[in-house]
């Protein structure tokens, strides 16, 4: 079953020197419980695509499915529905609400969709992220990864099928953005959820299943041999992010 499809998707927009295309007919299937990476040069496209996939905007052409569902069908609310109750997102600036603590911002979406254990379960998913001496830290009093891993716990809080992460280690150093990474694909793992990634970051597309280039508009799987073996990752990560 897939996931999340792509046919024929376009992308165009208007400028001084006219009409330019930043997606031209994109094809793209990723089955259920699959990691990819989509790769390419800084405004290529990448972040625009994922957009498109995620319903946050809509193509001048073609259509997404999004968990058997053609999002063509939904108006602007009935999208939101949809990706209440299936999406997470994890974002290269973060987007923790700053008048919030970390417990606040992982409990926000859990009440969205009317969970009865909120904060129980916010409480959970922080511990396992390595923050639970941190519930009751504003964004401001915590690093850079203890801000993304709370971002990585909002969105697995609420056990999404699909997750859209666009540049999550971009804001990081090098071994901070690694353990991130290690902490996003274990938490992949244990909840079977379907990873949707960009990053310009080789390594880590290198752990996921399939590795897509986006370049000129198009799109080309360069995934090669042995791509469906994931490279495993320590189940332990993110204590010391």
């Amino acid at each position: 079953m897939y996931m999340v499809q792509a046919q024929k998707l376009c992308k165009r927009v208007a400028s001084p020197e006219g009409t330019l295309t930043l997606l031209d007919e994109v094809d793209l299937a990723v089955a259920a419980g699959e990691a990819c990476a989509i790769v390419g040069a800084s405004g290529s496209g990448k972040s625009t695509l994922l957009g498109l996939l995620a319903g946050l905007d809509a193509p001048s052409a073609g259509r997404v499915v999004l968990d058997g569902v053609d999002l063509d069908t939904l108006d602007e609310d009935g999208r939101a529905r949809l990706r209440a109750g299936r999406v997470g997102f994890v974002f290269q600036s973060f987007q923790l609400l700053p008048a919030l603590t970390a417990l606040e911002n992982v409990m926000l979406p859990l009440e969205l969709v009317g969970s009865p254990a909120a904060g129980r379960t916010a409480r959970e998913v922080l511990a396992r992220v390595g923050l639970a001496n941190r519930l009751r830290h504003y964004p401001n009093q915590l690093s850079g990864g203890e801000q993304q891993r709370v971002a990585i716990a909002r969105a697995f809080a609420p056990k999404p099928k699909i997750l859209f992460a666009d540049e999550p280690t971009g804001n990081l150093d090098h071994a901070t953005g690694e353990r991130v990474i290690d902490l996003m694909f274990s938490l992949n793992r244990e909840h079977a959820t379907t990873l949707l990634l960009v990053t310009h970051d080789e390594a880590v597309a290198a752990h996921c299943h399939h590795r897509l280039h986006l370049a000129a508009g198009r799109l080309r799987d360069d995934s090669g041999p042995g791509a469906s073996e994931r490279t495993e990752l320590p189940e332990a990560a993110g204590e010391n992010i």
